[in-house]
């Protein structure tokens, strides 16, 4: 599928992001799926049943809210009755999780984005339907967890909205371990997303992709203003050299 050029709506004269759809299909190669790595086992569908039943008996007869602060933004797999813009106080978004799959390579590692402590995050919260509620819940799960090891990386959070406060589930928050990298400077960063690419895609691509949407809802993250301009620089320079 085309990528469309970014085009920022109602902001006035504002600079265009400088990662352009010409800079992703640069970033763009076939990778086969590898194998998942050691140690990572599915869940079952018994399990991600489980889980599911859980969140939703968890949640009660309140509406149930899914916090998006990267992809979840603009390929969300689940059906939403309504969005609003929301910020997560005491968390912000960085590329920390390293990957050898999905976007990145055993010969070639990514960076995913995850929610560190401290800060405060603006992204997109999104209601389910209180119909089938349970269902969704478990196209989210397997969309962000699938394996085991991962269900550490799942918790309730509060939001803010213009509406009122909001207590959403989050994915991806306060990861541990050795995948993590923390405070990697930009330009480093910057080096990876604009090398790694897997099966599912490239990291400029992931990039692209999430500072276009947030801007489409009047989200500009500081730190992936940055990265975007120098990701375009650094393919730039890798090829089209002179």
């Amino acid at each position: 599928m085309a990528i469309e050029p970014h085009r920022p709506a109602g902001r006035g004269r504002v600079r265009p992001m400088r990662l352009t759809p010409e800079h992703v299909a640069l970033s763009l190669r076939p990778e086969p799926e590898p194998a998942p790595e050691p140690g990572w086992t599915p869940l079952t569908d018994a399990e991600l049943d489980a889980l599911a039943e859980r969140y939703d008996a968890e949640c009660g007869s309140d509406a149930l809210w899914v916090f998006a602060y990267g992809s979840l933004i603009w390929k969300p797999d689940f059906e939403a009755v309504e969005h609003r813009r929301a910020t997560a106080q005491g968390w912000h978004r960085s590329f920390c999780l390293k990957i050898r799959r999905w976007r990145g390579s055993p010969h070639q590692a990514g960076l995913m984005l995850a929610l560190e402590r401290g800060g405060s995050c603006q992204g997109v919260a999104y209601r389910l339907p209180d119909d089938g509620r349970r269902q969704q819940i478990r196209r989210v799960l397997v969309r962000e967890i699938r394996f085991r090891h991962n269900l550490e990386m799942v918790r309730w959070i509060p939001l803010r909205t213009t509406q009122g406060p909001l207590r959403s589930l989050v994915f991806w928050a306060g990861p541990t371990g050795e995948r993590v990298a923390r405070r990697l400077p930009l330009e480093q960063v910057a080096w990876t997303l604009a090398r790694a690419c897997g099966h599912a895609g490239s990291c400029a691509e992931y990039l692209y992709n999430t500072v276009a949407h947030l801007e489409e809802h009047g989200i500009r993250d500081r730190n992936l203003w940055r990265l975007q301009d120098l990701v375009a620089a650094e393919l730039d320079a890798l090829h089209r050299p002179g």
